[in-house]
């Protein structure tokens, strides 16, 4: 199969009166029929929302509803290819996505157990390698680039109100004694699930807010999103998420102009005082977490110091075997004969519906780091060196000033934005979870504001006739 991008929709004309839908309104069926290869993406993003039974956020091997959906996903685009209803891709673009398959196969292939390390493969195949190529794939335009967008938003909207009411009635996950902190329906083995999915909703709704190309009033409803969304991210207590969300919208803010940027940053700073400052919310623990970031060299807390002796065990890993690293999954098995002594036993979770639970630390919460002391310097080039082609191609495309690229500039911001979180997040955090799924449609959402040619729009072409046998040009 070839790597290939899809041909935009053409917009389904009205229906005649008395037949279908009325005069001058679009038809739902025939809307459905143009955009149904979007809907196992909409389902990959959406059915987080199911709640995670106690004990299965951290299981391993667990496929949950969204890996359920992001395997269609992956089944829809492969029929699609096979058919011919997609158009080739530049070489670049396959060679990112296809490259880190490279690195995994050789860190599967010399683990002390490749059988043990078959897993693992599959993980990161679907992560890195096919759900991003999926999602480049089957977003043809603009229009489902939003579609996409916005559920990332839905998403986190849900996700922070069940987050907040946890908060207020002391139904969260257990903090500080309390059981007071937002998690959704993550629940307390997966801390960072609703601090993730609320972020990535965050940052959409910003970049939705500052672009001229969305009607005024989609930019409001943007805007009050965004401002919603500031709470339950408060709340989740996450360091590594608020700086993520920090970096990646003040990129984002910094790329639509600096002096809207400046007018955001006062208005967020002004929500922020009145939530914490005027109305209290969490002010003094919200004031501790705030210091600690700034005290993780001079007098970091059990979780910093356990963070910092799993990144050096990472690296004798490495340096153990810095060509191809100890295996995929082989850093648990390692831990113990690198780790020193400044290591605890694992992490205490209590709350939200479970009980009391002692989570093992089987990874360096450091995604590069996992990487390279599980793949070496051949797997950490191959992932790491394909995001940094990515980063550098999407801004590229959106500091450029032609016409096509300003129509959909908010997809640009957004899909910056999202992948500028992610690697920022990754120095805090690795994968994990149910929103793992998330990381590859942002990776692939990266790469359609990248390589997708965003100046065809609907109408250029019929989605139903195959590729092969219509006219057209690669995407630059």
């Amino acid at each position: 199969m070839s790597f290939a991008v899809s041909t935009p929709a053409v917009s389904t004309p009205a229906a005649a009166p008395g037949r279908g839908a009325p005069a001058g309104r679009p038809d739902p069926r025939g809307l459905l029929r143009a955009h149904w290869p979007l809907l196992p993406l909409v389902a990959t993003v959406l059915m987080l929302l199911v709640p995670v039974p106690a004990g299965d956020a951290t299981a391993s091997g667990k496929v949950g509803p969204a890996d359920a959906a992001s395997l269609v996903l992956v089944l829809v685009c492969a029929l699609r290819a096979l058919r011919g209803e997609v158009r080739p891709l530049t070489r670049l673009g396959a060679v990112v996505l296809a490259l880190p398959t490279i690195g995994l196969a050789v860190a599967t292939a010399t683990a002390g157990d490749p059988y043990a390390a078959l897993p693992g493969f599959v993980r990161y195949l679907q992560v890195f390698v096919l759900v991003p190529g999926a999602v480049l794939l089957l977003v043809r335009d603009a229009r489902e680039f939003r579609l996409a967008a916005w559920c990332f938003v839905v998403l986190a909207v849900v996700q922070g109100a069940v987050g907040v009411v946890q908060y207020a009635t002391h139904t969260g996950a257990s903090y500080q004694g309390e059981d007071i902190r937002a998690v959704g329906t993550f629940g307390p083995g997966d801390v960072m699930g609703m601090a993730t999915v609320v972020a990535y909703g965050l940052v959409v709704a910003t970049g939705a807010a500052l672009s001229a190309a969305l009607p005024q009033a989609s930019r409001r409803v943007a805007t009050c999103c965004a401002l919603a969304l500031v709470l339950p991210l408060v709340l989740s207590f996450s360091r590594g998420a608020w700086i993520a969300t920090a970096g990646a919208a003040l990129v984002v803010l910094l790329l639509a102009g600096v002096r809207r940027a400046l007018v955001v940053l006062v208005a967020l700073g002004a929500a922020g005082v009145v939530l914490v400052g005027g109305f209290g919310v969490g002010s003094q623990m919200v004031a501790e977490r705030l210091t600690s970031i700034t005290q993780v060299g001079s007098a970091p807390d059990q979780s910093v110091t356990d963070r910092y002796t799993m990144w050096a065990a990472a690296s004798s890993m490495w340096q153990e075997r810095p060509a191809v690293g100890v295996g995929l999954k082989g850093f648990p098995a390692h831990r113990d004969g690198h780790a020193g002594l400044g290591l605890s036993s694992g992490s205490d979770t209590a709350g939200a519906g479970q009980a009391y639970v002692r989570q093992p630390l089987l990874s360096p919460h450091n995604m590069y780091l996992l990487i390279l002391s599980e793949q070496g310097l051949v797997g950490l080039l191959a992932l790491a060196g394909g995001w940094a082609v990515l980063l550098v191609a999407g801004l590229r495309r959106v500091l450029r000033p032609d016409p096509a690229a300003r129509r959909a500039r908010d997809c640009g911001l957004i899909a910056l934005g999202l992948f500028v979180w992610q690697l920022t997040d990754f120095l805090y955090a690795d994968i994990g979870g149910p929103s793992t799924v998330l990381t590859g449609v942002i990776i692939g959402l990266a790469a359609w504001g990248a390589f997708a040619d965003t100046g065809g729009g609907p109408g250029r072409a019929d989605a139903a006739v195959p590729w092969r046998a219509r006219e057209g040009t690669a995407v630059r």
